[in-house]
């Protein structure tokens, strides 16, 4: 039996040595919602990705636009010719000839489109409405991310509260244990009741536990959002309480929304796209027209008979015509296929309002709804506050068991933590309402 006592002190002395060592390896600081926001802006991965599509949409505009530029191609050889062998038509009587060994060529040609069916102005158009579009999608995973790190942010700060409850709960319910404990071998109580609270009291830990496992996942999640390192323990500050919350009122929220929603904004460009696309569709029934110049200088001059050995320079320039006769019956399925484009986006950006609408209307119900709560729950923390000044003053007289003095500051005590839940809950919803509207948290 002492050995085993002994086993067992040991046991928990290692544990209790890895849990602090676990605890000193974190480093534990506090942070504002607003320097979360900044963290997140600055060191989030999937902005980063945004960032680069955008610079990528960016660089394709610049290549887009090289095609207003002239085309200069240029050619430069040096080759030998062999001996020439001269014959009658019908094959015989040959004999060869001999020619100039080395043969030189350089040549250059320019030229530069002056009318492609508007294709090559279109694409430059299209292209500048689709680096319009990757900003827009930029500022869209701006927007989610900060909605999300203050998601992650709050959800913190309310396991913080409950944590502080249940230890708190967990003590009260230990004083009390012993208490009972100490009537029963008195006579005063009976051994289901001291089982009871023990059972309460296993509860109580499970469910303690539950909140710091959920504390550590979510700290993890917003420490890799942020890029800290996994060793960073993020505390809520309670300044997120001094939050001004400035709201429109709802009929103007949804003209907020068309202004500055980046999904909105996103959906009426990919419209203007599908326009361009017919426009650069039906420019294939055109003819490209350019101007051309070119330069050729080559030797020996092999057309004459015999072979003159010197250099020959010839030049040219005019207008050049090309016409694809294949886009005469190709081009009417690129304007259908254009068209059906067309009427999808128009679609999409519908689609897009509607959801936008409903969206701003349940974010502005449930910010109201959340103002509503917190109304009643500061009610009920008054009502814990005065039950719990009658109880303690009963049991001062010992009018009272401590069992009701404990359920009355239990009362209390989550009474209090319902209203800091429901303000937090205000400030979610006040966010909720910010993002449905395109307006970017902490700025």
């Amino acid at each position: 039996m002492y050995q085993q006592k002994k086993n067992s002190f040991i046991v928990a002395l290692c544990a209790l040595l890895i849990a602090s060592q676990s605890l000193v390896a974190q480093t534990a600081k506090t942070y504002k919602l607003s320097e979360v926001l900044e963290l997140a802006i600055a060191n989030s991965k999937q902005l980063k990705l945004s960032k680069t599509s955008m610079e990528t949409a960016q660089t394709a505009t610049r290549l887009i636009k090289t095609a207003l530029a002239p085309t200069i191609d240029v050619s430069l050889s040096a080759f030998y010719i062999g001996n020439g062998v001269i014959m009658d038509r019908d094959f015989t009587n040959a004999h060869n000839i001999k020619m100039p060994h080395f043969g030189n060529n350089f040549g250059i040609e320019a030229s530069q489109v002056i009318f492609a069916g508007g294709a090559i102005a279109t694409n430059i158009e299209k292209a500048k409405l689709e680096e319009q579009v990757a900003q827009l999608n930029y500022n869209q995973s701006e927007l989610d991310i900060c909605f999300l790190v203050t998601g992650y942010y709050l959800d913190l700060y309310k396991l913080k509260n409950q944590r502080e409850v249940f230890l708190k709960n967990i003590e009260q319910t230990e004083i009390l244990i012993q208490q009972i404990k100490s009537k029963e071998s008195q006579g005063m109580a009976l051994g289901s009741d001291v089982t009871r609270h023990i059972l309460m009291l296993q509860n109580l830990k499970l469910a303690l536990i539950e909140i710091e496992n959920d504390s550590k996942i979510i700290n993890n999640q917003l420490v890799v959002t942020l890029g800290l390192s996994a060793e960073t323990l993020i505390i809520p500050d309670s300044s997120v309480f001094e939050l001004s919350l400035k709201v429109a009122t709802q009929d103007n929220l949804f003209q907020l929304a068309i202004e500055n929603l980046p999904e909105l904004k996103s959906a009426a460009l990919n419209k203007e796209i599908a326009v361009k696309e017919l426009r650069i569709a039906k420019a294939d029934y055109y003819p490209h027209i350019a101007i051309v110049a070119a330069n050729n200088f080559n030797g020996p001059i092999l057309i004459e008979v015999p072979t003159m050995n010197n250099n020959f320079n010839s030049w040219y320039a005019g207008i050049g015509i090309k016409y694809n006769l294949a886009s005469l019956y190709k081009t009417s399925r690129k304007m259908q296929l254009a068209n059906k484009k067309r009427l999808t986006t128009e679609y999409a950006e519908t689609l897009t309002l509607e959801h936008t609408q409903v969206a701003v209307n349940i974010a502005y119900t449930k910010f109201k709804e959340s103002f509503e709560k917190l109304t009643v729950y500061e009610t009920s923390s008054r009502l814990a506050d005065e039950n719990y000044r009658i109880v303690n003053n009963r049991y001062l007289s010992e009018l009272v068991l401590i069992t009701e003095m404990l359920d009355a500051s239990n009362t209390k005590l989550n009474a209090e933590l319902q209203v800091v839940n429901a303000k937090l809950n205000v400030i979610y919803n006040y966010y909720r309402l910010q993002r449905e509207i395109g307006n970017l948290i902490g700025k």
